[in-house]
């Protein structure tokens, strides 16, 4: 399948043509993006009418993107967005193309509430009016999706989406302005428009009683809560937390937002606690679900001796040889000491060790030369007022 995307270096157009480059080579194998022999064919800003009529000849489905946004005079809305359908119709018609055609349209093109009178939904609704007549009277398959706020990666910031504006800025440590946060919002994510487009291209859109196509996956919020969430992301990567995952707009916010981060943002250096056994640092704070950090045992040396009343905690040796002891405190009813239960473990071979409620532990490092590396996760984070830990050699 040929598949024409025109603004094919625009947001929706990048991050459409990069899924699509992934199913084309092989690396998407999701049985909901297969697409036998697919080829794109793409126009964007530079290319040539010729280069555009020359695609309309060769293309089995069009996926029509491009279009004006913010122009410098209102006029260009209707060149740009109207005139470009109306170039792209008549080639396909010169060439008896009557290949599906599908058109990214603006939820401004209903010119209801606060779009009334929108120049710029004036003319996306004209592009809408081109294709279902073009549809009529070619009997081609038309689809046309009236996108809301369209957020992700690669959105340019301050332009025409508050998301990118607010990511941007937060990530970049640049102040916001929010004039109204009641503001309602209806927004789409990226993902799930390139994953309805791709349903789309497979014969299976998602279409509305109203006779249009629409992503099914739709964020309702208003604005102030968009801007307090992206607001709060900047604290949780200095506390090396992680925001609440499991709400599906704050998981697609943060990917957003780490996508605007500068280069000196990638990386941060959590606290490293040395001392002459080794070291400790905490990598990942988990809010309800304790904390990961990683360990490093020095040669020969011993780690822990202490016990927890109901503090549990995993150790995971990724490099280097380990023996870890664990005992349980207190006598056998004949008053001799609980036996301690030894488990040698190595990077070699990945295990998951518990360490258990009222056993006293210990972890020592094999080698007399390699350091041992260990990833601890606790289900708590240390607190000093109440830190459950109490020495006791195994």
């Amino acid at each position: 399948m040929r598949v024409l995307v025109t603004g094919a270096r625009g947001f929706v157009g990048q991050n459409l043509c990069a899924a699509l480059h992934e199913i084309a080579v092989g690396n998407d194998r999701r049985a909901d993006h297969a697409i036998e022999a697919l080829e794109v064919l793409s126009y964007g800003r530079d290319s040539t009418a010729e280069e555009l009529d020359a695609s309309c000849a060769a293309c089995d489905f069009v996926i029509h993107l491009a279009g004006v946004n913010r122009p410098k005079d209102e006029a260009e809305f209707m060149e740009g967005n109207c005139g470009l359908t109306a170039a792209l119709l008549g080639a396909l018609k010169r060439h008896g193309n009557r290949c599906p055609v599908l058109l990214s349209s603006s939820a401004q093109a209903s010119l209801a509430g606060r779009y009334a009178g929108s120049a710029y939904g004036k003319s996306k609704k004209a592009g809408e009016e081109l294709l279902r007549a073009y549809g009529e009277e070619t009997g081609a398959e038309v689809l046309i999706y009236r996108f809301p706020n369209i957020f992700g990666k690669w959105c340019r910031p301050n332009y025409n989406s508050a998301v990118a504006t607010f990511c941007h800025n937060t990530a970049n440590d640049l102040p916001i302005q929010i004039n109204d946060p009641s503001t309602p919002m209806e927004l789409v994510y990226i993902d799930d428009v390139v994953d309805e487009l791709i349903r789309a291209l497979r014969g299976e859109p998602s279409r509305t009683a109203d006779g249009f196509c629409a992503v099914p996956v739709v964020h309702r919020t208003t604005l102030g809560h968009i801007a307090d969430t992206i607001l709060s992301f900047p604290a949780l990567r200095r506390d090396l937390a992680a925001p609440d995952f499991s709400d599906a707009l704050t998981k697609k916010l943060y990917a957003t937002f780490l996508s605007y981060l500068p280069p000196e943002g990638f990386v941060s250096e959590p606290e490293m606690k040395a001392d002459a056994r080794g070291s400790f640092t905490e990598l990942l704070h988990l809010g309800g679900h304790g904390q990961v950090s990683v360990n490093i045992t020095k040669p020969g040396v011993t780690k822990g001796q202490h016990w927890h009343h109901t503090k549990v905690e995993r150790f995971i040796v990724v490099h280097g040889a380990a023996l870890i002891r664990e005992r349980r405190i207190g006598a056998q009813p004949d008053g001799s000491p609980w036996p301690a239960r030894e488990f040698r473990v190595d990077g070699a071979h990945i295990q998951v060790v518990e360490m258990i409620p009222g056993y006293t532990h210990s972890i020592t490092n094999l080698s007399e030369a390699d350091e041992l590396v260990t990833l601890m996760w606790a289900n708590e984070r240390f607190n000093a007022e109440k830190p459950d830990t109490f020495y006791q050699e195994v």
